[in-house]
């Protein structure tokens, strides 16, 4: 096994991570498909965020986050508020509402996991998330400081 065997089993990932999004919509659609993650970001963010800071914090381009923003507004799941510092800009805060669906969204994720995971032992479940958190550190390493060679898209 190597790098050819973690891209396929990675592609599978992803297409089982994109069921499981499309899974949850389709049984909890008060937070639109996609918008989660970018809630989550806002909530976990330094109090009072910016769209651009928003922006830089999720990999995400300004335009994206604009529309996922405007979608929470409508959602009723995220305010804009006066940025006090700047009164011509606007920071953005998570209403009761949106805590409850992140709240609502977490618990249905960690029951997702905890039925994945039932016949795993403790041991390689704590192995699998040291070795996965790891793994991501090094990927946004490499992305983040050109480590990756050019040429590959």
């Amino acid at each position: 096994m190597g790098v050819d065997a973690l891209g396929t089993e990675l592609h599978d990932l992803v297409k089982v991570v994109r069921q499981l999004r499309q899974r949850r919509s389709d049984q909890r659609p008060g937070v639109p498909t996609g918008l989660l993650g970018t809630l989550m970001h806002i909530e976990s963010g330094p109090p009072g965020c910016h769209a651009k800071e928003l922006a830089a914090g999720s990999g995400l381009d300004q335009s994206t986050v604009s529309r996922a923003v405007a979608a929470l507004v409508a959602h009723g799941l995220v305010e804009r508020r006066t940025d006090p510092t700047d009164k011509r800009a606007s920071i953005l805060a998570v209403t009761p509402e949106g805590r409850a669906a992140l709240d609502e969204g977490r618990a249905w994720y960690e029951d997702v996991l905890r039925t994945a995971l039932a016949d795993w032992p403790e041991g390689d479940v704590e192995a699998l998330t040291a070795l996965l958190g790891r793994f991501v550190a090094d990927l946004n390493h490499a992305l983040h400081n050109h480590v990756i060679p050019e040429g590959i898209r």
